[in-house]
């Protein structure tokens, strides 16, 4: 499904180049994680967990605790320090403490027809998939190279924070197909106005 102003409640996108950066694109164009089930999608989709993992036990808990570290990456990726440093110090070191917990356990099983598959060693909890996100933070904080790829959409009204892999590091929003698209469209729109004038 195309992205656009027409998304449905639960459309997530995964385009941002980390699984840290997917939980930040989840307040936009509104807030996606509102309920339990958006974000059992969320980890599903993201790859936390394979996609045959229950996850009944996601509750409006999850979704809090989910929504402080997504508040705490956008404190980190957004800013660098300042001279009041505590904002950002106080969010790296909630991302730390996050990211010391134990991830979930993955195991090879075999399926039905014999092939292997992966799966968790029991239902994940909520800290341990934090903890994946976390470290996801932790990385891409401290990989120079990734830090430096770090780009903000210049779309209209658009926060969405992404790695900017393409060659020559010229990309300018966060997804061609939507922002992209929008500033062709006005782009054009300005330049008929023009010829008509």
């Amino acid at each position: 499904m195309a992205l656009g102003s027409t998304m449905a409640p639960y459309e997530l996108r995964f385009d941002a180049g980390r699984i840290c950066l997917d939980l930040l694109a989840t307040t936009h164009p509104e807030e996606r994680l509102d309920a339990p089930e958006p974000l059992r999608a969320w980890i599903v989709r993201s790859g936390l967990v394979p996609a045959a993992t229950p996850l009944a036990h996601v509750d409006s808990g999850w979704l809090v605790r989910f929504r402080e570290l997504r508040a705490q990456i956008g404190q980190l990726v957004r800013s660098r320090p300042s001279a009041d440093t505590r904002p950002y110090d106080l969010a790296l070191a909630r991302v730390n403490d996050l990211a010391r917990a134990a991830t979930p356990a993955p195991r090879a099983v075999r399926d039905e027809e014999g092939a292997l598959v992966r799966q968790l060693d029991g239902a994940p909890g909520c800290g341990a998939l934090l903890a994946v996100v976390a470290r996801d933070v932790v990385e891409l904080l401290t990989d120079p190279v990734a830090r430096a790829s770090l780009r903000e959409c210049e779309g209209d009204n658009c926060p969405i924070v992404y790695l900017d892999s393409s060659r020559g590091r010229r990309r300018r929003w966060c997804s061609s197909e939507v922002c992209g698209n929008r500033e062709r469209v006005a782009r054009h729109r300005r330049r008929a106005a023009l010829a008509r004038a």
